[in-house]
């Protein structure tokens, strides 16, 4: 059997409109025979009356219909039921009429003789788009993983992964694009693991200046340094007998890598100025968005590390790979949002949840939560148009990046001006930037940045070849 002879939601209810008594048996027997619960009626009229005692998931009607017609009928439900999807069936003479329905909300149009396989494509799409969350099996305790949405196969076996991980206590490294949720997973493995009644601490090690992170992750004594006026407890005192989240954890300079290491490795933390360590017991999950194996090669990431923390690996897919979960969490959004912006909001037109769910998303879930959120803010009806939806992805925005990956490039534009400012002269650089030559040379290589390509003509990057171009 075909993918597309099963139900994509089992045990759906449609309603099909048709006043031909052998197209209307023909549909149904098909539908049934794919899965669906069918009621069958034979004008828009008497559909109207079966939406009154029972609500369909979808409504399948022809266009020609006695009295009032298949796209009076698409307006009327419109009116009734502003997020039931409706698909139409037409003849050629009436396309131009399908047509226009669709771009006024109506779903798709088919036109006859139809293809069965597309029309059972069609109608798994329709309702893809407005299915409720797969419910937990029966006795199963799923607030574990409460504040994760899915019902995707992808994320399925992900979670499926992290709930028997979490019952041991391995390393997981936690993989997957930027805001694909990784510090929401790690949360889940938290609360579905024996640790669960104890802290769950997080650090982006991106996001903390290198001459801070130490003292944050291990703590201080006082005196330690000119600011340490007292005792101060490191994230993993904080964290001890919890899980400790690592995020970004490739960006952690290779001395704190080193650190780390033997923190792992001896069960124990040296508070920054202490002359005894102090035993820790803390589950560690790291996360990253870079490439690991590639940093390892280029001598960026401690090998002996990168094993100690990779027992286990959790790979979250992003956001354009998990479609049929991007109606569920964009409907889950704007619930959340509505009663920040103090707002009736009753859902998404089914072409605007549309508009969402083929979206690219190279942003993963933070994107969309932005997507949702300006919606939310700027609509002025209960349920959120196309048009809306379509502003919101079509405005360019600030371009999607964590805190780290923002601080990452800075850095960056930050030296390259230095060296451009200095004709390459690291000495000059440093002391502009006040810092030594050698903690300057180490950020050089962070961001492999080669002095010498400074000197005199500077780098040859896109603005200095446009300038050439002008200048010649």
């Amino acid at each position: 059997m075909s993918d597309t002879s099963k139900a994509a939601a089992p045990g759906a209810r449609i309603l099909v409109v048709d006043d031909d008594a052998d197209m209307l048996r023909l549909l149904s027997l098909r539908l049934a025979a794919a899965g669906y619960q069918v009621t069958a009626v034979t004008s828009a009229e008497s559909a109207l009356t079966q939406l009154e005692i029972e609500h369909p998931r979808l409504v399948l009607s022809d266009v020609r219909l006695p009295g009032r017609d298949g796209l009076q009928l698409f307006d009327e439900i419109r009116k009734r039921h502003p997020t039931l999807p409706v698909i139409l069936l037409t003849a050629h003479g009436t396309i131009p009429d399908a047509v226009e329905a669709t771009s006024r909300g109506v779903f798709t149009y088919l036109t006859k003789p139809y293809d069965a396989r597309e029309l059972l494509d069609k109608i798994g799409q329709a309702l893809a788009l407005g299915a409720p969350a797969a419910t937990p099996a029966a006795g199963g305790d799923e607030s574990w993983r409460a504040e994760i949405v899915s019902r995707s196969s992808r994320m399925a076996e992900v979670l499926a992964e992290a709930r028997m991980v979490a019952k041991s206590d391995a390393s997981v490294l936690l993989r997957g694009d930027s805001g694909t949720g990784k510090e929401v997973l790690a949360r889940a493995i938290h609360k579905a693991s024996d640790r669960a009644r104890k802290p769950f601490v997080a650090v982006n090690c991106g996001a903390i200046p290198e001459a801070l992170l130490e003292s944050e992750l291990f703590g201080h004594v006082k005196g330690a340094f000119t600011d340490a006026h007292a005792n101060h407890k490191g994230l993993f005192q904080q964290a001890d007998g919890g899980t400790l989240m690592l995020d970004e954890i490739g960006d952690m300079p290779p001395a704190l890598q080193v650190k780390l290491l033997r923190v792992l490795q001896e069960r124990a933390v040296r508070p920054v100025g202490a002359t005894q360590a102090i035993a820790v017991d803390v589950r560690i999950i790291s996360a990253t968005h870079r490439d690991l194996e590639a940093a390892m090669a280029a001598a960026q990431f401690r090998e002996d590390l990168y094993y100690r923390l990779n027992v286990v690996t959790l790979t979250l897919p992003p956001l354009s790979a998990r479609r049929e979960d991007i109606p569920l969490l964009a409907n889950h959004f704007l619930q959340r949002l509505a009663g920040k912006y103090g707002k009736r909001l009753s859902g998404f037109a089914p072409e605007a949840l549309k508009a969402l769910t083929t979206s690219p998303w190279p942003g993963n879930i933070r994107q969309l939560y932005n997507v949702v959120e300006q919606v939310c803010a700027l609509s002025s009806s209960p349920l959120i148009p196309l048009a809306l939806v379509q502003r919101a992805l079509r405005v360019p925005s600030v371009e999607v990046l964590t805190y780290a990956e923002a601080k990452q490039r800075f850095e960056r534009d930050y030296l390259v001006g230095l060296l451009k400012l200095t004709d390459g002269n690291v000495a000059d650089a440093a002391r502009l930037a006040d810092r030594n030559r050698t903690e300057f040379y180490r950020l050089l290589q962070k961001h492999e940045l080669t002095p010498g390509h400074f000197k005199n003509e500077g780098v040859a990057g896109p603005s200095d070849a446009v300038a050439d171009e002008r200048q010649g």
